[in-house]
């Protein structure tokens, strides 16, 4: 069985920022999806998300190009592959990012979360760092793929707080885990089995900490497409308060038909996009 990758995403400013520090891109052809929440305030945010974006994308694209895949940092033991040329793609972000930060005055600081999937055949591989988040639709169950590295939650994953304090908290928004922040990042890196009618969604913190995991599921579970399920949690968000940026990049696994195969195959298959709004 051949699969396929249907998709949508939107980004939204939400109902109190003025400018919009998040961004998200992806390549069908290469089966590669990014997000990322830029931080560091004003124009920082959005240069960083921006980077970290477009230089994830550019990584594969110039490795499909060339047939080289330089390695930056060391991948966690035991990954693929894919897994490996993710953990370069992040640590290469990481260090223009970082760099672009020192150089500049009034980007001092700057930095952005990242979550990334790429599926190729019936595998997908997710990378993180930061708060934003990967979901998995399967079967009627929602299963969060990733663990926030913020302060609250590596609190709570100690013992220290409940998880109702981690919510309530004044220090969610402390990150311990970016692209920008330190000179060096190690992501978290995990090789999955990819179904068919899988749906994955890759979300920044705008959605999540104001939409809770059980509206995420229901309306994941409910809408009518992909594009209409984007609409429907970015309103979500917006009508309880909206105080953050919001977005979201929905995946679903499909089983490719052989005439469909063959036109990709003919006309070089797959699709580009990326946002900076």
């Amino acid at each position: 069985m051949s699969l396929t990758v249907q998709v949508a995403g939107k980004s939204d400013i939400g109902c109190v920022r003025k400018n919009n520090e998040d961004n998200l891109g992806w390549d069908q052809r290469l089966g590669l999806y990014v997000v990322c929440d830029g931080m560091g305030g004003a124009l920082a945010g959005e240069v960083a998300s921006q980077m970290g974006v477009e230089l994830v994308l550019d990584y594969f694209r110039e490795g499909a190009r060339t047939s080289s895949y330089p390695e930056f940092g060391d991948a966690p033991a035991g990954v693929s592959l894919v897994g490996r040329r993710l953990t370069s793609a992040i640590q290469r972000a990481n260090t223009a990012i970082y760099e672009a930060g020192q150089a500049k005055q009034s980007q001092h600081g700057m930095g952005s979360t990242i979550v990334c999937l790429m599926i190729q055949e019936n595998f997908v591989t997710i990378a993180h760092a930061g708060d934003s988040r990967i979901y998995r639709l399967r079967d009627g169950v929602l299963d969060l793929l990733t663990q926030d590295h913020s302060l609250v939650m590596e609190q709570y994953r100690r013992g220290m707080i409940t998880l109702e304090q981690a919510e309530q908290s004044d220090m969610q928004n402390i990150i311990i885990k970016a692209l920008g922040s330190e000179d060096r990042v190690e992501p978290d890196v995990q090789d999955l089995i990819a179904l068919r009618n899988d749906i994955y969604l890759l979300a920044t913190d705008g959605l999540t900490k104001l939409v809770k995991d059980d509206a995420i599921k229901k309306i994941m579970s409910n809408s009518p497409s992909l594009d209409r399920t984007c609409e429907d949690l970015i309103n979500a968000a917006k009508q309880r308060g909206g105080d953050d940026n919001i977005t979201c990049l929905l995946l679903r696994v499909a089983e490719e038909p052989w005439y469909a195969r063959l036109a990709s195959f003919l006309r070089g298959g797959g699709q580009s996009w990326r946002n900076s709004s």
